[in-house]
């Protein structure tokens, strides 16, 4: 007969807590510099490249603003004068605001026709 195999859910919150702290330390304990070099660009990479929304944008920004401390207004004025040049950029930017506003329009007639029917 085959031995059950234990889960996740045989555990106590603070014995599941006490493994999962365990294997975090031990996982970093066998990574290698180059490995924890890359393990932690992409979790970075992660956080300021893939926010979503108002609140995770300004987190984002909150943070690089830390990082690069009394540098970050003169970065900030280098990269606007950068691609300011660049009218490709701005043209593509608003064309991609101009698309979102018709959609959010076509949507909201959508809606108004929906409800005209529901009365």
């Amino acid at each position: 007969m085959k031995k059950k195999s234990i889960i996740y859910s045989d555990l106590s919150k603070k014995q599941l807590e006490n493994l999962k702290e365990l294997y975090i330390q031990k996982k970093v304990e066998s990574m290698s510099n180059q490995d924890l070099k890359k393990y932690v660009l992409e979790i970075i990479s992660h956080q300021i490249n893939d926010t979503i929304g108002k609140e995770e944008e300004m987190e984002a920004w909150r943070e690089m603003s830390d990082f690069f401390g009394e540098q970050f207004e003169i970065l900030v004025l280098e990269i606007q004068k950068k691609y300011m040049d660049n009218k490709n950029i701005l043209e593509t930017e608003l064309d991609s605001r101009q698309q979102r506003i018709e959609l959010l329009e076509r949507n909201n007639l959508d809606q108004e026709k929906k409800d005209m029917w529901d009365d």
